[in-house]
């Protein structure tokens, strides 16, 4: 069972091993849903994520015998380089088998910390499928990422530090994988103070904690299709479902869209590369029905690399209107270029990329395809540069998806 006695003994143990994640206040967040906000920043834990949490705890329970018959699990990253870690710091053989679709960093990162890494699969389901064929075959100690009590006993030592940076916090926001973050967060919380309300978190294309909860039991998705891969699971631990459902008073399921929009909240106003599973509780707080209380939003991780970055960043600045790209058509005669640049000027738009393509049709009264992608304020000063080209006499189309950097 998860008790108070297992907490204190994790807390122990975690003690010299975990970075401190001290509380932050979000002015910008608290203004934009009405309430005092406090980020716990777990994406600047050891390895990036609070799973070093769970997976170390997990490592130091085990006998001798079992770390000496060597480690496996599957991960869909976090869990595999806290596995890894811990691993390398005992001194044991890890073996983690990740899905295919992980990002680059984290399967890096799990490499250099030592562990041997087997790609495998489209989801975590399918990685851990694998990974408990490979227990079973080859007599190795698996260390299952969330369908574990003792994991989420290391994971709920979160709320300890919640609560002795903030003691009058009123809501946790806990994003929710496969839930055991979540089972050991509000479990903990609720024995700490059985008054404040933990709310889980799961993105819409991988709900299985509200499925299974509306069903009473434990069901199995058919697909988890989400930009959050460290939360896409079919299906939540049979273990630790019964804690979430005794403990987690709400849950709030998420579209991929609104991460987009909280990675650039996060990245703007508090410069932390938070990844798309972390950002659901910072997602979800446009969502409450509350106003005025201290709100706690976990991040869990802030693995992601480069590429995903630069996306998230592109499609962002897309939605709120500071990215834009317009097609139109142009006689060809010299000074018409010139005299689309005069007007973009006037308005203040700032030219990212201009294309002019003289050979479309052979019509030269407009015959010329001009391509601009530009950078404005928002959706107002974008609506007011295209009125403005309009007011000249030209025909502006809004390409839906420019792409910026190609």
């Amino acid at each position: 069972m998860l008790t108070l006695e297992k907490f204190k003994s994790a807390r122990n143990v975690l003690k010299g091993v975990l970075r401190p994640t001290p509380l932050i206040h979000s002015p910008s967040l608290s203004r934009g849903c009405g309430n005092n906000v406090y980020l716990k920043p777990e994406n600047m834990q050891v390895t990036g994520a609070y799973k070093i949490r769970g997976a170390y705890y997990k490592i130091s329970t085990l006998t001798q015998e079992q770390k000496q018959r060597g480690l496996v699990t599957a991960s869909a990253g976090n869990h595999a380089q806290g596995v890894a870690y811990a691993a390398q710091q005992a001194g044991v053989e890890a073996t983690i088998v990740m899905p295919t679709t992980t990002p680059l960093v984290k399967v890096n990162n799990t490499k250099e910390y030592g562990a041997n890494v087997i790609l495998h699969g489209g989801v975590f389901d399918d990685a851990a499928e694998l990974a408990a064929q490979l227990a079973q075959e080859k007599g190795l100690t698996y260390v299952h990422p969330f369908n574990d009590l003792d994991v989420a006993t290391g994971q709920g030592t979160i709320a300890y530090e919640i609560f002795q940076d903030l003691p009058d916090v009123d809501a946790i926001l806990v994003p929710i994988g496969g839930g055991g973050l979540s089972a050991g967060v509000s479990t903990l919380a609720k024995l700490l103070n059985p008054n404040v309300r933990v709310i889980g978190v799961e993105p819409e294309g991988a709900a299985s904690m509200k499925a299974s909860l509306e069903a009473g039991h434990v069901v199995t998705l058919p697909s988890a299709n989400t930009i959050a891969d460290g939360t896409a699971v079919k299906t939540v631990g049979e273990l630790v479902f019964p804690y979430v459902r005794d403990n987690v008073d709400q849950i709030i399921t998420i579209p991929d869209h609104e991460l987009v929009e909280a990675f650039l909240d996060v990245m703007e106003r508090h410069k932390m590369v938070v990844e798309n599973s972390g950002l659901l509780s910072v997602a979800a707080l446009k969502h409450l029905d509350c106003k005025n209380e201290n709100v706690v939003c976990i991040l869990s991780g802030g693995n992601m690399d480069v590429i995903t970055m630069s996306s998230l960043v592109q499609h962002g600045l897309i939605e709120r209107g500071r990215i834009f790209t317009f097609s139109v058509m142009l006689p060809d005669r010299p000074g018409e270029l010139l005299r689309v640049a005069e007007i973009l000027a006037r308005e203040n738009g700032n030219i990212i990329k201009l294309e002019h393509n003289q050979f479309v049709n052979i019509n030269r009264q407009s015959g010329v395809e001009l391509k601009v992608t530009l950078e404005a304020f928002g959706h107002d000063h974008k609506s007011a540069i295209l009125e403005a080209l309009r007011q000249s006499g030209y025909q502006v189309q809004v390409v839906l998806t420019p792409e910026i950097y190609n």
